[in-house]
């Protein structure tokens, strides 16, 4: 897979400026997303020089910060894998089941996948531990594309991929218009720009199908080309060799 290198710039903490969030603070640390950390804070599980810690703390590098009381200090450095996953593995990170992609990781640093995949799913995932970049291409009001092949258990009606690509009722609400293409008889491929919950598999229930394949091949600008499965492959990227503009 050829190597792209990722302009951090934007994604730096400053030393010259004030102190930032504590959830920002968090995932610039490495440690998780944002989101995750709001949650953390969330469960109690953080203190500020010996205080719980709340949403509206603002820290440096001058503070204690314990996440489960382990000191969390200073900017990591910020890594970016891609990885081919099998079916089968899944991307909850618990080391206590052996179907985790934690065990998949790579060793030498702590990563975590950006969005997900469900365990009967396959495809592209980016792991990092940079929050911020994280939480770009994961928040709805980015809109970051990513592309899938899906084959379903029969043929497809004519209609199929105008209708879905209009979209469809899902959890309540209705699924982004999106980009269809019929590539057989029992494949399409889809572009989405926002992530619900198996997502595909409801909108192609919705229609009376059943995926029997989820591929995801492409997220933003990044595809798998070469890259084995099950295996990992260090990326060194400009933030526009990934980001849709």
């Amino acid at each position: 897979m050829a190597l792209l290198y990722f302009d951090q710039l934007e994604f730096l903490i400053n030393p010259m400026t004030n102190k930032i969030r504590l959830a920002k603070y968090l995932a610039h640390a490495g440690l998780c997303s944002r989101k995750q950390a709001s949650r953390l804070i969330d469960q109690g599980v953080v203190t500020v020089n010996n205080h719980a810690a709340n949403h509206i703390d603002h820290v440096d590098d001058n503070d204690v910060i314990l996440v489960n009381d382990c000191r969390v200090q200073g900017k990591a450095k910020l890594v970016y894998y891609a990885y081919h996953k099998p079916v089968g593995i899944d991307c909850k990170l618990k080391l206590n089941d052996p179907s985790s992609l934690i065990h998949h990781l790579p060793s030498s640093i702590r990563v975590y996948p950006i969005g997900r995949l469900d365990k009967d799913s396959r495809g592209l995932l980016i792991l990092t531990n940079d929050g911020e970049f994280c939480n770009y291409l994961i928040h709805p009001d980015f809109h970051q594309p990513k592309r899938y092949i899906v084959t379903v258990d029969k043929p497809l009606a004519d209609d199929f991929c105008h209708k879905m690509a209009k979209g469809v009722p899902v959890d309540n609400q209705i699924t982004l218009p999106c980009a269809v293409e019929k590539l057989s008889e029992q494949q399409f491929s889809i572009i989405l720009k926002q992530g619900l919950n198996r997502q595909i598999r409801k909108m192609s229930h919705y229609f009376g199908y059943t995926v029997v394949d989820l591929y995801r091949v492409q997220i933003c600008k990044l595809d798998l080309s070469n890259l084995p499965l099950a295996e990992n492959s260090y990326l060194e990227v400009k933030k526009s060799d990934i980001i849709k503009n």
